[in-house]
């Protein structure tokens, strides 16, 4: 493939063919477990009907008709996005980076128009990820997203360190636009942030002149037990960007916001061409019915705990610490072992996972996935774990 595709994902020597629920198939026959959904795209699992039902209804109705008119479903689907979370208005694009490129936007130009060409800087977190276009890596608080080949960067931003109380004694000034955080930090190894860290740090924020945008790229639509993870925290965020499972496989992003956020965009502000298509608000629409069913949230609490209470009874040496919330959980692995080792034999043995940080394996399930996959799933994940032991 790599002759005919440009391999910028190093991915691996496997072609699937088809899939259902949590379990895939590759085009030899070989079955896998789903622990990575897509790298949490695939929230409702492979082949869930009432998602393919309406993707093949709307895709006869509408697939695209341009942003210079609306659509019934996009209608719908955004009203009920904005009373089920709280938010005012919001702005569809196609992935977690376009979503965040709008935030950044908004950013700064709130705060040009709150403080003047001086409030234009940023505030991210160390071990932060944001996306790969050049502001969101600019905005990744990791070195290793930084390399020369692609300087120079954007300027305007600045890092502080997550649930360092001390980090935020000079972190705001009269020159910040915006405190920009992952509730839960994901690629940078399922980092968990203290709420009461993260309340001083949005009050800091907001006391400096500036707003507080939640980058729940991974962790909303459910990934963590509620539908959006700044909930947990209390900081009532003026801006929330979400993507991945947002409308369980097909392209899209939102940014959403309200209070002193809400009128900042202007008509030609920022726009997409796909952005908000009626195929995707019709598959949308689907996800955000299903999570908010009754229980279902519930029930992801109750998975990620299973899952990360039998990994704890290993009690295996390359075992640090089995964290997490909801389905979104980390294995960090001891410094002899190196986690992308895990995620190859873990492939070969019929489970498919990823990697985060620089010693965690990461599983993000579908947020469906059954009690019989995940037995299925960690019954190789151990099997793998105590081969890396002996």
């Amino acid at each position: 493939m790599e002759k005919v595709v440009v391999n910028n994902y190093g991915s691996f020597d496997v072609a699937f063919a088809k899939s259902k629920g949590s379990t895939m198939w590759d085009i030899n026959g070989k079955k896998y477990i789903d622990f990575i959904a897509g790298i949490g795209v695939n929230c409702l699992g492979h082949n869930y009907k009432p998602l393919v039902k309406a993707i093949a209804k709307q895709a006869k109705k509408q697939i695209h008709i341009s942003n210079y008119y609306f659509s019934d479903v996009g209608i719908c689907y955004s009203l009920d996005l904005l009373e089920s979370l709280g938010f005012d208005r919001v702005y569809f694009g196609n992935s977690g980076a376009e979503a965040n490129e709008a935030a950044i936007k908004l950013a700064r130009k709130y705060g040009q128009l709150n403080g003047g060409s001086k409030r234009k800087t940023i505030v991210t977190l160390e071990w932060s990820f944001h996306g790969r276009t050049l502001a969101t890596l600019t905005a990744t608080g990791q070195d290793r997203f930084h390399p020369d080949s692609f300087a120079p960067y954007p300027d305007g931003f600045k890092t502080i360190k997550a649930n360092d109380f001390d980090s935020l004694k000079n972190a705001f000034d009269d020159t910040t636009a915006a405190l920009f955080i992952e509730c839960i930090q994901g690629e940078g190894g399922v980092n968990l942030i203290d709420k009461e860290w993260a309340k001083a740090a949005a009050k800091a924020a907001r006391d400096a002149g500036a707003i507080v945008m939640c980058d729940e790229v991974q962790t909303g639509v459910g990934r963590t037990g509620s539908f959006l993870a700044s909930d947990d925290l209390e900081i009532e965020p003026e801006v929330v960007t979400l993507a991945k499972g947002i409308a369980g496989g097909i392209p899209m992003g939102a940014c959403l916001f309200r209070g002193k956020a809400k009128d900042v965009f202007a008509a030609g502000d920022h726009q997409s061409t796909f952005a908000g298509n009626p195929l995707a608000c019709a598959a949308a629409q689907v996800v955000l019915d299903t999570v908010n069913k009754e229980s279902f949230l519930f029930d992801v609490n109750q998975k990620g705990e299973y899952i990360r209470n039998i990994i704890r009874t290993w009690d295996l040496p390359i075992v640090k610490e089995v964290r997490g919330k909801g389905l979104m959980i980390g294995t960090q692995i001891d410094s002899s072992v190196k986690p992308f080792d895990i995620e190859v034999k873990c492939l070969e043995e019929g489970l498919c996972t990823t990697t985060a940080g620089t010693d965690v394996v990461r599983f993000l399930p579908p947020l469906n996935i059954s009690y019989d996959e995940i037995d299925a799933g960690l019954k190789i994940y151990r099997k793998v774990l105590e081969s890396f032991c002996r």
